[in-house]
C-alpha cells in the first residue's frame, strides 16, 4: 500500500516539516522498563525492521548498565546490551538507521561495558542522569566520545530542578562532548508553556555551543504529544517517541502521531501501525502501559510514577480513591 503522498496533504500542515528534526524510536529501551527487558528476540527485530522501513532516524535498542547491579538472570538482554546480543539481532546494520543506548548515570559500568565505536554497531550513547550526577554524567560523556560516538545528555526529573541549578548545569554540559541535551519530563508533569520556557532555556545554551536539543516526554497527563509538538515548534530538532507509547507508566509520545504530524515524505507509517498491530498491542494486557489514573495522580503531584506501578500490581488495582488518598496523606 503506497503512503499518502505530500502533495495531497492539506494545507497548511507542512508547518511542521523540518528536514533536519531526527527521530528516536525508544519502545524497546523505555518499554523495557515494563517487563524488565524481557522482550522476546522477535519483538526487538519486528521493532529494528519497522524502524528501517518506516525511515525513523534512530533506534534505542536498551540501556548498557551494569551487570553487577542488574544480574542477567533478573533482567532480560536489554539491559545491557551485550554487542552479541545487539549484533543476533540488527546483523551489522547495513542500513541507514542508527543505533543507540542509553547509560544511567550510577547505574553503568560505563569504562568497561561500551566498547570502542570500532568495535560495536551501536552509533549514540545517550546518558540519562539526575542534576546532582552531572559531573559523573559529562565524565561518561567524554568517555563514549572519545570512543568514537554521538552522545546525549538526558536531564531527568527536570520538573523538580531548581532554575539555578539548571542553569549552572547547562553551562556545564554546553562545554562538554554532548551532541544533544535532551529535556526529560520523568514524571509527565509539564505543560506546553513549561515546555516553552524550558527550550528557552535549553537552546540559549545549546545553540550557541552548536548542540541540538531534544524532547522525551511522558504522558501521566496525556500531554506527551502535546509537550513533543510545543518543543518541536520551539526548535527541538532530536525527538523521542515509541509505538504505540510504549514505555514506563504511562509511557511516552506515540510514534505514530509523531510521523504523522511532521509530514516529512522520507517518513512511512505504514511500518509502524503494522509492527503496533502484530507486536506491541498483543502486550499490552500483561504490560499494562499507557495513561492511568494513578500515573495521572503522581504527573499531577509531580513525582515518579514508580507509586502507581506497584499500585498497579497490586491487589487494589482500580481503586483510584485508595490510592489518591494514599498520596495526599501518605502516613
Amino acid at each position: 500500500m503506497s503512503e499518502r503522498a505530500p502533495q495531497d496533504t492539506p494545507a497548511g500542515h507542512w508547518i511542521s516539516y523540518r528536514p533536519e528534526i531526527k527521530v528516536m524510536d525508544c519502545t524497546i529501551r523505555d518499554g523495557g522498563l515494563m517487563n524488565d527487558h524481557q522482550f522476546p528476540d522477535e519483538t526487538v527485530k519486528a521493532v529494528y525492521e519497522a524502524c528501517v522501513e518506516s525511515g525513523i532516524d534512530y533506534m534505542e535498542i536498551g540501556y548498557i548498565n551494569s551487570r553487577k547491579q542488574f544480574p542477567p538472570g533478573q533482567f532480560g538482554p536489554w539491559k545491557h546490551c551485550v554487542e552479541s546480543d545487539v549484533r543476533r539481532i540488527v546483523g551489522d546494520n547495513d542500513t541507514p538507521l542508527k543505533l543507540s543506548a542509553m547509560a544511567d548515570a550510577d547505574k553503568s559500568d560505563y569504562a568497561e561495558d561500551i566498547l570502542p565505536k570500532s568495535e560495536s554497531v551501536l552509533d549514540m550513547i545517550r546518558v540519562a542522569t539526575y542534576i546532582h550526577q552531572i559531573p559523573l554524567a559529562l565524565d561518561m560523556i567524554k568517555n563514549a566520545n572519545d570512543k568514537g560516538y554521538e552522545t546525549s545528555l538526558n536531564l531527568m526529573a527536570l520538573s523538580t530542578v531548581p532554575e539555578r541549578e539548571l542553569n549552572e548545569a547547562l553551562a556545564l554540559v554546553a562545554q562538554s562532548e554532548a551532541d544533544v541535551i535532551c529535556i526529560v519530563d520523568s514524571f509527565g508533569a509539564l505543560y506546553c508553556e513549561q515546555i516553552d520556557d524550558y527550550m528557552t532555556t535549553f537552546q540559549g545554551h545549546a545553540a550557541p555551543a552548536g548542540k541540538e536539543v531534544g524532547m522525551h516526554a511522558h504522558n501521566n497527563r496525556q500531554l506527551a504529544f502535546a509537550n513533543t509538538v510545543q518543543a518541536t515548534i520551539k526548535g527541538a530538532n532530536r525527538l523521542d517517541a515509541s509505538m504505540a507509547g510504549l514505555g514506563r507508566g504511562a509511557g511516552n509520545c506515540a510514534m505514530e502521531l509523531l510521523l504523522s504530524f511532521l509530514h516529512n515524505p522520507k517518513f512511512r507509517l505504514r511500518p509502524v501501525l503494522h509492527c503496533i498491530q502484530h507486536h506491541i498491542e498483543p502486550m499490552r494486557a500483561a504490560l499494562k502501559w499507557g495513561f492511568d489514573y494513578p500515573y495521572m495522580m503522581t504527573g499531577v503531584l509531580n513525582q515518579h510514577p514508580r507509586a502507581g506501578m506497584a499500585f498497579n500490581e497490586s491487589d487494589d488495582r482500580g481503586d483510584i480513591i485508595k490510592f489518591y488518598d494514599s498520596l495526599e496523606d501518605p502516613d
